[in-house]
């Protein structure tokens, strides 16, 4: 009897944990290679306040150039923005890191009966760091992210998570630029 009483809490917990659940931290990875060298791919990405070789931004801004604190405005392409700031930055090893602090909504939606505001990147916390590296004649380039879905409640299994927000949605978004931007660095390189 005292064996069942201890396992009645470890029991509880479980099946709370099979009810909800809160985001998963969600990663991505994508890589090119680029038939050009690597200083002339670093040479294309290394102005953290130039994002002119990623399709979807119309237009950047950066206070403080490729000091770690800048914080960069990035205008996309649809008139949404999202605000960056630069995290670390190494221009002998060809990297920078940087964190997205604020974007503005794509959209609202009713989920549960309350309204939400979809972020023109439907993901939460995300981190990111991109680097390029020498081999040979050519360069690889590494995008690689971190961060959450964009609703970052508790899923309720009687109304799920909404499609907008969930972690397909910022995967697909996630890789979509990552796959579009590395697309175009590499076009611009190989002129």
């Amino acid at each position: 009897m005292k064996k069942n009483l201890l396992l009645l809490p470890a029991l509880l917990l479980a099946a709370s944990a099979v009810s909800a659940h809160g985001p998963v931290r969600q990663k991505a990875d994508e890589k090119i290679t680029i038939n050009a060298p690597a200083a002339k791919v670093w040479g294309i990405i290394k102005d953290y306040g130039d994002m002119s070789w990623l399709p979807a931004v119309k237009n950047t801004t950066a206070d403080k150039a490729n000091t770690p604190g800048s914080i960069r405005v990035l205008t996309l392409q649809d008139g949404g923005s999202i605000t960056e700031e630069l995290k670390k930055y190494d221009a002998d090893k060809m990297s920078y890191g940087y964190k997205i602090t604020e974007m503005s909504s794509a959209k609202t939606i009713t989920h549960a009966g309350a309204e939400l505001k979809v972020p023109v990147l439907p993901v939460d916390n995300y981190t990111a760091n991109i680097d390029v590296e020498a081999q040979g004649d050519t360069s690889v380039v590494t995008w690689h992210g971190a961060y959450y879905r964009a609703y970052t409640n508790n899923i309720d299994p009687k109304t799920n998570e909404p499609k907008d927000m969930n972690e397909d949605a910022a995967n697909s978004a996630v890789k979509a630029v990552f796959t579009s931007g590395l697309a175009n660095l590499k076009i611009l390189a190989e002129k």
